[in-house]
């Protein structure tokens, strides 16, 4: 099953400013290190929130804050060698496009518990009706580069 929102997303730049998925392979219950972050606290995203997520995680990089991004393509699978690593983390923020109730993130602490994980742990998504497309939903929800920072700071 592929979901889409049919929204024209920008390419995910790697550290070099190459297209990071250009040529690559889909490769089913694979997640993808994005941005690393060593010592730091992640955030997990998928899909139209992944560039919003990318655009907060550079951000705060710039300004010294160690948070690194994991895009996670296959939402009913989970990559063992990347969940070990963030169980490892002092942190983890899913940021994603769906309901906070229902979606990935609702359930994604519970499977990071289950691997030891000891940190801190948020997810934001939408959470409140309201009119307006996908653009003017993403700011109002707070999962747009501005709230995905303000969330991230909250778990600092």
């Amino acid at each position: 099953f592929l979901f889409s929102t049919r929204a024209a997303v920008p390419d995910i730049l790697d550290d070099g400013g190459k297209p990071m998925f250009q040529g690559k392979k889909f490769e089913p219950g694979k997640d993808d290190l994005v941005r690393d972050a060593s010592a730091g606290g992640y955030v997990v995203s998928f899909g139209e929130t992944l560039y919003r997520a990318l655009d907060a995680v550079v951000r705060l990089q710039e300004s010294g804050t160690k948070i690194g991004l994991v895009n996670k393509p296959t939402l009913n699978v989970y990559d063992e060698e990347m969940m070990k690593k963030l169980a490892a983390s002092p942190f983890i923020l899913v940021a994603e496009g769906w309901n906070v109730k229902t979606g990935l993130g609702s359930r994604f602490g519970s499977e990071l518990l289950k691997r030891g994980f000891k940190g801190r742990y948020n997810n934001i998504g939408t959470h409140k009706e309201g009119p307006g497309g996908l653009w003017q939903q993403m700011g109002y929800q707070g999962v747009d580069p501005e709230g995905i920072m303000k969330a991230i700071k909250a778990l600092l």
